[in-house]
């Protein structure tokens, strides 16, 4: 009871204690603590793979009920295996989420020591590290003005997963590439970050 309680704390009220980036960092090691790390267990892995799939790899947004459904199952039970990597993860997209919904800016800080602390701890345990980690810690390097540092994210995210279209749309972006321009024109032009960013 007391480790369902605990999740449930955590789902609940994650950011409102976490504030900034070594905030989070304390937070997430209460939280890995009370997790059972296993790498042979994919299930938080794949639903991070997914959920890169259905909403930045997508043309449009596919985000499902049921994949909200499986997500919100999986961070409520306790015995989740690496429980702490999906929790931080949530607790990432609640901080974007709220920041944008009120209109402030998100802090750089704290987005770029939770994507530090997933990129390791995914690698850590799975030997890989999500797209979604990468697109987002360059998302996160990029707002705190570390724009070198972003754009190596990307171009190593780039190395991991070559059909990435975020990747290649933020490699872009960084370089001209008419390489690249050309794929996204030519590949994806319906895609919903194609359009957004008006590459043509």
């Amino acid at each position: 009871m007391k480790k369902i309680l605990f999740t449930l704390f955590l789902c609940i009220g994650l950011n409102t204690f976490a504030q900034t980036g070594s905030q989070v960092r304390e937070v997430f090691q209460k939280i890995k603590q009370e997790s059972k790390i296993d790498g042979t267990d994919k299930t938080v892995y794949d639903l991070l793979d997914e959920f890169y799939n259905k909403n930045l790899q997508a043309e449009k947004d596919e985000m499902t009920p049921e994949l909200v459904q499986r997500i919100e199952k999986t961070a409520s039970n306790p015995d989740t295996k690496n429980l702490h990597i999906l929790l931080l993860f949530l607790m990432y997209q609640q901080h974007i989420s709220r920041t944008a919904m009120v209109g402030k800016p998100s802090d750089p800080g704290f987005q770029i020591e939770a994507m530090n602390l997933l990129e390791t701890e995914t690698k850590d345990i799975y030997g890989k590290i999500p797209a979604i980690i990468y697109i987002y810690k360059a998302e996160a390097l990029d707002a705190g003005n570390k724009k070198s540092e972003a754009k190596a994210t990307v171009e190593q995210g780039l190395k991991e997963y070559p059909d990435s279209i975020p990747l290649k749309v933020y490699s872009y972006l960084n370089t001209n590439d008419e390489v690249l321009r050309n794929d996204l024109v030519k590949n994806h032009p319906n895609h919903w970050m194609v359009q957004q960013f008006g590459i043509r």
